[in-house]
């Protein structure tokens, strides 16, 4: 009996669009695996966030039409959301990936585990109730450094949408999630996640990379997720 590959549904990050994950599904694609790229973008320019993304990310998949198994591969943001993905799903997922991501925490917020000092800064630098675009939570050479290359630069930042701040106040679904679940480690700032994945007995990768590793370096992040994606 063949095994058919699963296909790997790349969820980008409520801060971001689908260009942050786009050169990383060309890659994927490359290497002959089943592909399915996200937009969800819509999904975030209102409370409540978590619900909407929820709804529109079945409705995605469930229109898109894959056939058999899935492996859900969430960026930065998007990795407390699989396992809700997951169980939103008539389709059957074979396993989650959580890609330089952080981890779910059931019922809780972003701001309940966030230090004070962050929390307040992004409400100083919120207007209307909507935090500004991710890029302008840096210097601008932050993000220069980890991408060069102008013309993705200027794609990924024109897709990055306005989040509203009561985002961050949502508590996170309650789902239990019994699967298989993997991480990928991209950049030093989610060593800790990195870790705790492993005090839970998951599978770990790690890549001297960045937090948008998955453009500047697809191939070396395709070549990380691939025996994550056979994975049962």
């Amino acid at each position: 009996m063949v095994d058919v590959p699963a296909t790997a549904v790349l969820v980008h990050s409520p801060y971001l669009g689908p260009a942050s994950l786009r050169p990383l599904a060309s890659a994927l694609a490359g290497l002959g695996y089943p592909v399915l790229l996200l937009d969800l973008r819509v999904t975030v320019n209102a409370a409540p966030v978590h619900q909407r993304l929820i709804g529109v990310f079945a409705d995605a998949v469930e229109d898109s039409s894959v056939e058999g198994e899935l492996v859900l591969v969430g960026h930065s943001g998007a990795g407390p959301l699989l396992p809700a993905f997951a169980d939103a799903l008539e389709t059957p997922v074979r396993g989650l990936v959580f890609l330089d991501a952080d981890l779910p925490t059931p019922g809780l917020s972003w701001r309940d585990g966030a230090p004070a000092e962050r929390m307040a800064h992004l409400k100083a630098i919120s207007r209307d109730g909507l935090m500004p675009r991710w890029d302008l939570w840096f210097a601008p050479e932050a993000l220069s450094a980890m991408v060069p290359d102008v013309r993705l630069l200027e794609e990924i930042v024109a897709e990055a949408p306005e989040v509203p701040l009561a985002f961050l106040k949502e508590p996170r679904p309650t789902v239990a999630w019994t699967g298989p679940c993997s991480y990928v480690r991209l950049s030093p700032a989610y060593a800790d996640a990195a870790a705790s994945a492993r005090e839970r007995g998951w599978p770990v990768v790690e890549l001297d990379s960045h937090h948008l590793g998955a453009v500047t370096s697809p191939e070396a992040v395709a070549a990380a997720l691939v025996p994550l994606l056979s994975r049962r």
